[in-house]
């Protein structure tokens, strides 16, 4: 491939905006940044026009979107939902399971294998999540019921030992045989997250000192301050504060959390402990109406109303429909966070917590090349995955 340099750029860095830079990329990879005009009379060159250049955005925790979920299991079904949140500036996912039958789930692993790392044209997959099946059934929200259960040492060993790509497995921390589990998970060097739970703060502190260093979806299916007879308790979500390096991830669509929830997860955890995460099911980027969490199987019925997933019911969120831009954008403009803030909540957090802090999240020398250029609305202009433009908001390349 040709070099490419992209000009007059707002490049948006952790902790600053260069105003009028450029950057360079050779092959996949970022070669220079620089306040100066680059030069490379070689290159292709990007006029970005003063937009924002920043780092390409992370979504650790997403289930479908386009009409299709990771749990359909179809090379088609992952190639529509990485082609969908491309468009809207996610570069890096990590493809999320639920709570399921044994079947689809080595079913959902095996067409991950098979599409990681095979050169198709939407966001780049860094590694499965399992959510569930071992989780607290008066935490479950919208996960199946049918599959919930305890940790069982006989099926999480045998699963692990099919695959080397689940980098992440979120669970109840309180649950008989759970710290076993973390154990485990620490031993293969995948994360543990707690996640549907009714922990109290006692339980969450025991959890992260044996693994469980994340929370996944602050808030949604967690315990807060419970009463057991006279006594009050601190819950999950107390935990998750109360545990200064303990990481979070919220849903920052605006429904999950409103906006005096995002305000305070910020103003406690800081921009440094939280990502923001879609949770988007395959309602995302479609119109409202009924839809389908989980496989088209052996899913379960939601309507998406709202801005949201429901359940028929409307008894519980269904997971969410947002993309990544709209993230950045209701942090922007519902809790009043920098926008630097919220770009890094998005990129560099989620990267480190995933483990690819080295090679992703930032726009630096030798990095890869992995950015998105938007404009004041937070619209995505342009995504580059790899120093390919994967898309392209206009047909001239801006």
């Amino acid at each position: 491939m040709r070099p490419t340099r992209i000009i007059n750029a707002r490049i948006i860095t952790p902790y600053r905006i260069i105003e009028g830079g450029s950057l360079l990329i050779t092959g996949d990879t970022i070669t220079a940044v620089s306040e100066e005009t680059l030069e490379n009379e070689d290159a292709l060159v990007i006029d970005a026009d003063h937009k924002y250049l920043a780092p390409g955005f992370i979504d650790i925790h997403v289930h479908g979107g386009g009409g299709s979920d990771f749990m359909d299991g179809t090379e088609e079904d992952f190639l529509r939902i990485a082609e969908l949140h491309a468009r809207h500036g996610t570069t890096s996912m990590t493809p999320t399971t639920l709570s399921c039958e044994r079947e689809g789930l080595l079913q959902t692993i095996r067409t991950y294998e098979k599409m990681a790392g095979s050169g198709y044209p939407g966001s780049d997959f860094i590694g499965l999540h399992l959510e569930g099946p071992y989780f607290a059934m008066s935490q479950r929200g919208a996960q199946d019921p049918r599959y919930i259960r305890n940790p069982d040492p006989a099926e999480y060993r045998d699963i692990l030992s099919r695959t080397g790509s689940i980098r992440r497995w979120s669970a109840a921390p309180e649950l008989p045989g759970a710290l076993e589990f973390a154990d485990f998970l620490h031993s293969k060097g995948i994360l543990a997250a707690l996640a549907h739970t009714d922990a109290i703060y006692e339980e969450v502190l025991e959890g992260f000192e044996r693994g469980y260093v994340h929370a996944t979806h602050l808030y949604s299916g967690m315990s807060g301050v419970t009463r057991r007879g006279a006594n009050r308790f601190a819950g999950a979500v107390e935990g998750a504060f109360l545990i200064d390096e303990m990481t979070v991830e919220i849903i920052a669509d605006g429904v999950h959390l409103p906006p005096p929830l995002l305000k305070l997860v910020y103003k406690i955890k800081g921009p440094d402990k939280i990502a923001l995460i879609t949770d988007a099911m395959r309602g995302a980027g479609m119109p409202p109406g009924e839809s389908i969490l989980g496989s088209r199987t052996h899913g379960l019925k939601v309507i998406i109303e709202e801005g949201v997933a429901k359940l028929p019911d409307r008894t519980a969120f269904a997971g969410s429909v947002a993309t990544a831009d709209r993230l950045v954008r209701n942090m922007v403009s519902l809790a009043g966070v920098p926008l630097c803030d919220a770009v890094r909540m998005m990129t560099v957090t989620p990267a480190r917590i995933m483990g690819v802090s080295d090679c992703k999240g930032s726009l630096l020398p030798g990095k890869d090349a992995d950015l998105v250029l938007f404009d004041e609305r937070i619209d995505i202009h342009l995504t580059m995955i790899g120093g390919r433009i994967v898309y392209s908001k206009n047909d001239d390349g801006l």
